[in-house]
């Protein structure tokens, strides 16, 4: 991975996450969403545990002090963010959840002046205002009509709330990055996660209105965002964030709805929108506005 271009391993993780969006719709049909979240992880895991089992040794003292921390990562980023997106996505297409997706940024800028007071720029102000205009116009799909009656999507409200669920996770990892190791923390995030999802998977399996088709697609999905998704998309994130810096490498993750358009129309028919494309251009341009300096 040290030798690989930050550019590159930028751009393979946001193709990989893409890629998550669309096969969470594509197999919507096929894997309930708590059950589609707890077998990606589990695999995760398994993946991933060997790669991270000796440094987590000489690591897991400093884990288990601030294990409240860990438990609320685990239950926004693995838990919540992952099972809102997969229930999300039987609702709403990949395109308009991955272009949900872009206000990341704006929220975790609105946590942290919530929780910390941080003092927002003119840049950062501007846009914030800018990417949520983007993003009601992505969710009410361009209609005033169904803004003032508040009759939203019910998959565009929980991707929302998905996304929330995301940025509180990126405000925990980013004011605990010094205090807690990434890797080996991750790997103990999702570890909770599977406990915390193992009620809801068992519930899923055990009631027969809700039926698990095994199909070569869905065992693909698992095998792809439980592998790539997951692990090599974290690792290459991160590699690359190390060798550039996260202001640098933040502007890349607007590339993830650019992907997910791009397979979502190639390979399960999805069309694009007008109200996507002038709400995905708001948003991008205030995330944009509010990296820049000044």
């Amino acid at each position: 991975m040290n030798k690989v271009p930050p550019i590159a391993l930028l751009l393979v993780a946001t193709i990989l996450w893409g890629g998550n969006f669309v096969y969470g719709r594509a197999v919507a049909d096929q894997l309930p969403p708590f059950t589609f979240a707890f077998l990606r992880w589990c695999l995760a895991f398994v993946i991933f545990l060997p790669i991270v089992w000796t440094p987590l040794k000489k690591e897991w003292k400093q884990i288990l002090k601030y294990w409240p921390i860990v438990l609320a990562m685990s239950l926004t980023g693995v838990v919540g963010f992952t099972a809102l997106l997969y229930l999300a996505l039987h609702y709403t297409t990949s395109i308009n959840a991955s272009l949900v997706n872009t206000s990341t940024p704006i929220l975790i800028y609105i946590i942290s002046f919530i929780f910390l007071k941080e003092r927002l720029s003119k840049n950062q102000r501007l846009g914030t205002l800018i990417s949520l205009v983007g993003l009601f116009f992505i969710i009410s799909k361009g209609s005033l009509e169904t803004l003032l009656h508040f009759s939203f999507n019910r998959g565009d409200i929980l991707v929302v709330a998905a996304v929330i669920c995301w940025s509180f996770y990126s405000f925990l990892v980013k004011q605990y990055a010094e205090k807690l190791p990434g890797h080996a923390t991750f790997l103990v995030s999702i570890f909770m996660g599977i406990i915390i999802l193992f009620p809801f998977f068992i519930y899923e399996t055990l009631n027969p209105a809700i039926k698990v088709i095994w199909t070569a697609k869905s065992i693909f999905a698992i095998f792809y965002t439980g592998i790539f998704a997951s692990i090599v998309a974290f690792i290459s994130w991160n590699t690359g964030v190390v060798k550039i810096g996260a202001n640098k490498a933040g502007i890349y993750l607007n590339l993830i709805p650019v992907f997910a358009t791009f397979f979502a129309v190639l390979f399960i028919g999805e069309s694009i929108e007008p109200f996507q494309v002038i709400g995905g251009v708001f948003a991008v341009f205030g995330v944009y506005l509010t990296s820049r300096k000044g």
